[in-house]
């Protein structure tokens, strides 16, 4: 194998080990959140040329590729007979090399986050340790693992809130609502995880408690989601993105019918997949809160 093509397979494996398609979509989701939600009040060029939030982006994308990494690297046992695939796709890289790299994204989050301001480097300091703490530690419990992860999860939302220190009722009702879905998400999650962890020793809450409970969660997860849902529809700053909320009307209980029907490990991939591509939707549907202030932000640009 020429050198070329070995260094295609090293980034094909770096791109698969931090996920790097999720890694473009939380770059978009932070962008869209500075512009949508958390600075509704500044002019647009203000904000694209804002460099200390391009250093809070690429902070926040580094700590999360880098927990990706630490995350492969617990995980390895259980994703080799859970995802075959994507686990020979990451062997491609060894494992110093990707410690080495977890290591300089992290030191690379810190410094650019003590840049921003000594409150973003103690935010990015914590997270860092967090992220480590839940693999290392917390994920072998299956009801901490769940709820620790989804925290983890939402954190990146809310250090744009960190960075702009702009809070209100909608941010909060938002926020509970990201997390109650990617909650959501992780519960289904765990019926995929089951076979490996099985084979691992390792418990996960539908082994322990069994899939009828486990499912009956998911269920009262679906109706809390419904009381963010409600109030988030109340807010006529949300906009035209209300459309994304109603469509819940018809996601919801379809999603419903797939879970009760659901027995095999490819119905739960088959949900997994739905709600991501439900939080992929709603990373976009950000671009439709009040467009009517984005429209008069780019006019105040254009008479500039």
């Amino acid at each position: 194998m020429d050198k070329a093509a070995t260094k295609r397979h090293k980034f094909l494996a770096l791109f698969s080990v931090v996920r790097g398609y999720n890694i473009m979509l939380l770059t978009v989701a932070q962008y869209l959140a500075a512009i949508f939600v958390f600075a509704v009040n500044q002019p647009l060029r203000e904000v694209l040329l804002d460099w200390h939030l391009h250093l809070v982006v690429l902070s926040t994308i580094s700590v999360v590729s880098a927990g990706y990494i630490i995350n492969d690297f617990y995980d390895a046992p259980i994703d080799a007979i859970n995802k075959p695939v994507k686990t020979q796709i990451g062997n491609w890289v060894s494992q110093t090399t990707k410690l080495q790299v977890y290591f300089t994204l992290n030191f690379i989050a810190f410094v650019f986050g003590m840049i921003i301001s000594w409150k973003a480097g103690v935010f990015f300091g914590g997270y860092i340790f967090l992220i480590w703490l839940y693999s290392h530690k917390l994920q072998r419990y299956p009801l901490i693992r769940i709820l620790s992860v989804s925290i983890l999860d939402v954190l990146p939302f809310f250090v744009i809130f960190v960075y702009y220190e702009n809070i209100s009722e909608l941010i909060i009702t938002h926020g509970l609502y990201l997390y109650l879905l990617i909650l959501l998400k992780e519960l289904i999650k765990d019926f995929e995880r089951a076979k490996g962890a099985l084979l691992n020793n390792r418990e996960t809450l539908v082994l322990k408690y069994g899939d009828r409970k486990v499912k009956t969660y998911v269920y009262v997860l679906l109706i809390l989601l419904t009381i963010p849902t409600y109030f988030l529809l109340r807010f006529p700053e949300v906009g035209v993105m209300k459309y994304y909320f109603y469509t819940s009307v018809f996601w919801g209980p379809l999603f419903l019918v797939l879970l009760i029907k659901a027995k095999k490990n490819k119905h739960y991939f088959l949900l997994h997949n739905f709600l991501r591509v439900v939080l992929v939707i709603g990373v976009f549907s950000l671009s439709l809160i009040d467009t009517s202030v984005l429209l008069i932000r780019i006019l105040n640009e254009v008479r500039l």
